[in-house]
């Protein structure tokens, strides 16, 4: 693997250990050449995944980076270890994998990323609902908190 701080390419691994849900395994990493220090994940992929846009008409790779990335923005600054939003980010794209399509709508991973928000944070669920579903208006919101309300009673 080339060292991503100096591009050197023989680079060493200190240490290796499975992730704390057993998805992937975590890699210690060093460079020999200028000393920097960082980890890997390696992780199965069962399946190449492309997301098939609203429309229909543009496709995409999956991108499992991307889908962390709007967990971790819908739970900036709730009390989410970091490890827990990786364990939700492999077990939503383990259930992608497991539907035996290649091609899969982006509704289909924003709905599976609702159900798993909706368990665990329910101002993340908001936030993430509030891009998702495109509120436009204070009223969106109202109208979306209500439904929960109803949902819990």
């Amino acid at each position: 693997m080339r060292c991503p701080f100096c591009g050197h390419n023989d680079t060493q691994v200190k240490d290796s250990r499975p992730t704390e849900d057993n998805a992937a395994i975590r890699r210690r990493r060093s460079c020999p050449e200028c000393g920097a220090r960082w980890t890997t994940f390696e992780r199965v992929q069962l399946r190449e995944l492309i997301i098939v846009k609203k429309g229909g008409e543009k496709k995409e790779p999956f991108d499992r980076e991307k889908l962390t990335r709007s967990l971790k923005t819908a739970l900036q600054k709730r009390q989410v270890e970091e490890e827990k939003i990786e364990r939700i980010s492999n077990s939503i794209q383990r259930k992608l994998e497991t539907l035996g399509e290649s091609e899969v709508p982006s509704k289909v991973i924003g709905e599976i990323v609702m159900d798993q928000l909706a368990d665990l944070d329910q101002v993340a669920y908001v936030r993430f609902a509030s891009v998702y579903r495109n509120f436009h208006e204070v009223k969106d919101f109202e109208a979306f908190i209500g439904t929960l309300s109803d949902e819990t009673n």
